[in-house]
């Protein structure tokens, strides 16, 4: 990812920081197909192509960054990355619960 693309991102997720759970389009969109209703996605312009970037908000109200990356010329992106967005956020769940987090 070159420096101007990883600067453009950082102000993407300075926006979701500053913004929480109230950021909505055209920022941010929720997931469908995925097992958490929670399961959202922002876009980033990265060189004329969005960047996506899959996140959920825990039940204590804080953005966990998933995993992300560039669609384009991709058509089965959503298939691959919604099983592995969902298997991170699944883990991280077990991990606070685990510790005693939730």
């Amino acid at each position: 990812m070159s420096l101007a693309d990883q600067e453009r991102l950082t102000v993407s997720i300075e926006i979701l920081e500053s913004r929480g759970p109230s950021l909505g389009r055209p920022h941010v969109e929720t997931v469908k197909g995925s097992e958490f209703p929670n399961m959202k996605e922002f876009r980033t312009q990265a060189g004329g192509d969005p960047l996506r970037t899959f996140f959920a908000f825990d039940p204590r109200r804080t953005a966990i960054l998933l995993i992300g990356g560039d669609k384009t010329g991709d058509d089965r992106f959503y298939d691959h990355m919604i099983p592995a967005a969902d298997q991170l956020y699944r883990m991280y769940l077990q991990e606070l619960r685990k510790e005693g987090l939730i």
